[in-house]
């Protein structure tokens, strides 16, 4: 059995306390429930990976410019951000079941939808309105995993990184597979938003809520709070939130024009274009690692170091522009890169506000990591037709991430929530 005891337990919501009878929680019962969310997470990252490598053959069809397909490659952050603060106050009032179920039908319904699209808006639209969807999830999922595994939390975020990367891996070899078995672009979509809705539909039975609105937990019932903040919106989780949007930006910018990269500048096919991309979601695993180390060093040196290896990496991408082989061994240590950032970041903005805040810490994320993302694709696009991809490449993806460093040297961690482990030893 699993066992946790409520911390701040003044301050907990009306939501939470019907959860908190139950001492424990079976452990086939957190298993279950952990594989159900981190299986919908996977989903929801094969629904974002799969437009990127059928973005050329989109833009070809409706005739898309090259700033206009920049936008589309990543516009669907924008929604994610806009769910970002209000899934966080949800989920901090309400069932976060019930968030993460609606949100999963919300993005699996706008993956489907995308295939109606007649123009420009009607796509943005249904892109925006499948990330409104994925950001619900992301704030209810990393606030009802976070609560839950406090002690582990990094490690915890860093599994759900390897359900995402394997979503990532799996999304552009399997999209471009439908795409070109079924000759339309639009096979992958439907068989995406169909995977997403049944996920819902098992999670609704799967899922308990014994789990997932388990409040944050303490090492000691006398456990207090008072050396940190009472705003959620304090010094450290401002500095992070800007690194935070500061990596969206370098994410997103990768991420959403890769395939075009691949195939305008080094001349690759859609296939090869789509191999290389899989590979950001194969080092995307390290999330594991990346998550397993955020428990035990110090997150800020942690994401220093994880931000100049991005800085590094962007190099080798747009300045080398190596061959296939290389490309796929660049795109994995990005992978690498985003498997460390993503989890720690999530996990320390958590960490940042007191116990009984953390659906505000895990909106303020989703915020914060995809609002700016959702501008990435049309910044690097445009920075391309001014300087060409190597500068492009150099601004965005290279230099970018120092300024993340720069705002993570404000970041004290010895005010975050899990000091009180330290100091109760």
């Amino acid at each position: 059995m699993i066992n946790a005891a409520p911390a701040d337990a003044g301050n907990i919501p009306v939501r939470a306390m019907a959860g908190l009878r139950h001492a424990s929680v079976p452990k086939r019962v957190v298993v279950t429930g952990f594989l159900v969310m981190a299986v919908s997470y996977m989903i929801n990252a094969m629904d974002r990976q799969v437009f990127a490598p059928l973005l050329p053959t989109i833009r070809s069809e409706y005739g898309f410019g090259l700033q206009e397909s920049g936008l589309l490659a990543t516009g669907f952050t924008l929604g994610m951000a806009l769910a970002g603060l209000p899934a966080g106050y949800l989920v901090d009032r309400f069932s976060r079941k019930t968030v993460l179920v609606v949100s999963i039908v919300i993005y699996s319904l706008g993956t489907l939808a995308t295939t109606l699209a007649s123009d420009w808006v009607d796509m943005s639209a249904y892109r925006i309105f499948s990330g409104f969807g994925e950001g619900m999830q992301s704030a209810a999922l990393f606030a009802a995993v976070g609560a839950f595994f406090n002690h582990r939390r990094g490690l915890a975020f860093g599994a759900l990184g390897v359900a995402f990367g394997v979503g990532n891996f799996l999304g552009p070899l399997v999209g471009v597979h439908l795409a070109t078995t079924y000759d339309t672009w639009r096979a992958p979509f439907v068989v995406f938003g169909s995977f997403g809705l049944v996920a819902a539909l098992i999670a609704v039975f799967a899922v308990s809520r014994r789990m997932t609105e388990r409040v944050v937990e303490a090492t000691v019932s006398t456990a207090t709070f008072d050396y940190m903040p009472a705003s959620p919106y304090n010094r450290n989780s401002i500095a992070l939130a800007i690194s935070t949007a500061i990596g969206g930006v370098v994410i997103y910018g990768v991420l959403g024009l890769y395939p075009t990269f691949l195939i305008n500048q080094l001349h690759y096919t859609r296939a090869d274009s789509a191999l290389a991309l899989s590979f950001v979601g194969f080092g995307g695993v390290a999330g594991l690692l990346g998550g397993w180390l955020g428990d035990r060093v110090d997150q800020r040196n942690l994401l220093i170091g994880s931000y100049l290896g991005i800085s590094v990496v962007g190099i080798l991408i747009y300045q080398v522009q190596g061959a296939l082989g290389w490309q796929c061994v660049f795109a994995f240590l990005m992978g690498v890169g985003t498997g460390f950032v993503f989890p720690n970041s999530s996990s320390a903005m958590q960490r940042a506000v007191r116990p009984n805040q953390v659906g505000l810490g895990a909106g303020l994320f989703v915020t914060s990591y995809y609002l700016l993302a959702a501008f990435s694709g049309l910044l690097f696009t445009a920075l391309v037709a001014a300087f060409g991809w190597r500068q492009a490449g150099m601004w965005q993806v290279t230099v970018l991430p120092l300024i993340a460093v720069l705002a993570l040297a404000f970041v004290r961690t010895a005010q975050f929530n899990n000091a009180v482990r330290q100091r109760s030893h």
